[in-house]
């Protein structure tokens, strides 16, 4: 390992980056068990906490960059070490002294975009509502019952627009009094902070909090566990409290209430694949499922890692931004695991999963067999 620094000024730096929790580390190796990487390439977090620890670190390595976020480290680990954080220290080291690894590298380019427009595609963020024209969705207010925050990929991306257009469907069927802020809204910023840029989440996060207060939001409803669990999670370090609810619990909250019908039939098997920030991170398993166990005719099938033991799609901690290898993609493990099921469809909750099980099934050879959808999707099938 390059040595950067003297014990005592690395160690500082990585507590003030808030990697203070290395120390607790006794390399038992838990961690490296459990990691998705674990058997697809040389790649140790346990490595990684000890040369935090002793005050040297090789920020200039791709190792650094390679961790996803996935959360399976941290729910093995019998310390609370908190590699999830300690590796985000890292990167944020990184950031500080603009080094960047070759497989990193596009997350400059994504800075720049989130400065510019707002969001990390450069689009024109006068066009972040497009997606919504011609489906009766009205500009938020006050009064409105709850906010819908689309995020970036469902504003932008033309896979992922159907799943916003799916959600407006569900609401507007359940008669929910909702807007949209289009424009007036940024990124969340989730997936620029794990990559490290903690001084651009800051700058994200404050602007969507001022606009969230300026209108009078309360209760926001997402489509993506990234911003599910930002908004939850991590806004409440500015001492805001907005109540966060994801389109899966919503769904079953309507549903519960008498005010969704799931009127028909959905014959199809489905394999329903757990995100990471939706299910390690926030312990939401059950309301998705319950959501598909109510569409009749509709078959649910389990895959051999689940809930808990979900295995990543590989799309966290800013790598849905990063160059990975072909062969060495976690999507395409997956992706395996729901074909071996005998699944139609492999549905999930999160636009990264989407994304990125996507292109893994255009080079699969079982790119016929089985199709990829949002739960949004199917449930837009059960009502219309």
């Amino acid at each position: 390992m390059e040595k950067l620094a003297d014990y005592k000024e690395i160690s500082e730096i990585i507590k003030e980056q808030g990697g203070d929790s290395f120390k607790l580390c006794y390399q038992c190796g838990k961690c490296d068990v459990v990691c998705p990487w674990s058997g697809i390439r040389n790649f140790s977090m346990r490595k990684l906490v000890r040369g935090g620890n002793l005050g040297m670190s090789e920020i200039e390595g791709e190792d650094i960059w390679l961790c996803t976020t996935c959360g399976k480290c941290s729910q093995a680990c019998p310390r609370n070490v908190g590699q999830v954080e300690s590796g985000i220290a890292l990167r944020r080291l990184a950031t500080d002294y603009g080094i960047y690894a070759a497989s990193a590298d596009p997350v400059r380019s994504i800075r720049s975009a989130l400065n510019a427009e707002g969001n990390p595609f450069m689009e024109d963020r006068s066009k972040r509502a497009d997606w919504a024209k011609g489906l009766s969705v009205k500009t938020f207010a006050s009064d409105m019952e709850i906010l819908y925050y689309p995020g970036c990929y469902l504003s932008y991306d033309p896979r992922l627009k159907k799943v916003a257009v799916a959600t407006a469907s569900i609401l507007n069927k359940a008669s929910v009094n909702y807007g949209i802020l289009g424009s007036k809204e940024n990124c969340c910023g989730e997936s620029i902070r794990k990559a490290g840029d903690e001084t651009l989440y800051l700058q994200l996060a404050k602007e969507n909090i001022k606009t969230f207060i300026d209108h009078g939001v309360k209760r926001i409803l997402v489509s993506s566990p990234h911003c599910y669990h930002t908004f939850k999670n991590e806004y409440p370090e500015f001492m805001v409290n907005f109540e966060i609810v994801h389109i899966a619990q919503y769904v079953f909250e309507l549903i519960r209430e008498g005010r969704l019908e799931l009127s028909k039939e959905y014959k199809k098997k489905v394999t329903y694949h757990d995100p990471c920030y939706l299910g390690r991170h926030n312990s939401i398993y059950d309301e998705p499922r319950q959501v598909l166990q109510k569409i009749a005719a509709l078959e649910l099938r389990e895959m051999v890692e689940t809930r808990e033991e979900s295995f990543c799609c590989g799309g966290g901690g800013g790598r849905i931004w990063m160059d990975t290898p072909k062969g060495e993609r976690f999507s395409d493990i997956r992706l395996q695991q729901a074909v071996e099921t005998g699944a139609d469809v492999m549905a999930t909750a999160c636009p990264y999963c989407i994304a990125n099980f996507e292109d893994s099934l255009l080079n699969s050879k079982d790119d016929e067999s089985i199709e990829i959808k949002d739960i949004t999707e199917i449930i837009q099938e059960a009502i219309s």
